[in-house]
């Protein structure tokens, strides 16, 4: 390691903003370091896999956040992926975890699977966002009208976390299977998940309907 854990964790501690923090903590993220100024440090370390380990097991938030950007996706085992997503509670940890490494690294589709299946439901919503990007990408071998059907049953009653992970994955199929659209829009329209959501102007709806219908009427225009 050519920086030192406690030389960067003091680093971080200095980047931290109280506002942000609190602005962060509203969505269950407990940092206040700004993302870009995060990634100026995670450019200067370039990829570091032991030092990115180290930042880990901290257990603060920013640091692993830093962890993720500076790690080396394929070299994880599955076991010590899913160790990190059961640890990573905040939101933006998760979110990064899933999509920054497991995304990358050979044990995403065993690792979407065991997920998909897990009684505790913010593992079971990264299943489902592996499962998101499945469909959008690699679709063969997806049972979509399987998965239509575990949406329809579920999707009204999930946690919020699992609620939205499922809801993108209906939007996903709908946007992207023309023969599973008509269905994956009556379900939206029936359970109505997210309708209300506030969406700022210019910005998509979550309501799958409607995020359906936009984005494919950007493709046919």
């Amino acid at each position: 390691m050519s920086e030192s854990v406690d030389g960067i964790m003091a680093e971080l501690a200095e980047l931290d903003d109280p506002k942000m923090r609190q602005a962060n903590l509203k969505r269950g993220d407990d940092h206040g370091v700004n993302l870009s100024k995060l990634r100026a440090v995670a450019k200067r370390l370039k990829t570091q896999q032991d030092l990115a380990l180290a930042l880990w097991a901290t257990g603060d938030t920013a640091a692993r956040l830093l962890a993720l950007l500076v790690c080396r996706p394929k070299d994880f085992d599955r076991a010590g992926l899913d160790t990190m997503l059961r640890e990573s509670r905040a939101p933006k940890v998760h979110d990064w975890l899933v999509n920054y490494v497991v995304k990358k690294n050979p044990h995403a589709e065993a690792l979407r699977v065991a997920w998909m299946a897990d009684p505790d439901p913010v593992v079971a919503s990264a299943g489902w966002a592996l499962t998101t990007e499945r469909v959008a990408k690699d679709p063969s071998g997806l049972d979509l009208p399987a998965l239509l059907d575990t949406i329809e049953a579920d999707l009204k009653t999930a946690p919020d976390r699992l609620q939205w992970a499922m809801n993108h994955t209906l939007a996903q199929i709908g946007i992207e299977h023309p023969d599973q659209r008509r269905r994956a829009i009556d379900i939206g329209e029936r359970l109505e998940v997210l309708k209300d959501y506030p969406t700022p102007p210019n910005c998509t709806s979550p309501f799958a309907p409607e995020w359906i219908r936009e984005m494919v009427g950007r493709r046919e225009q």
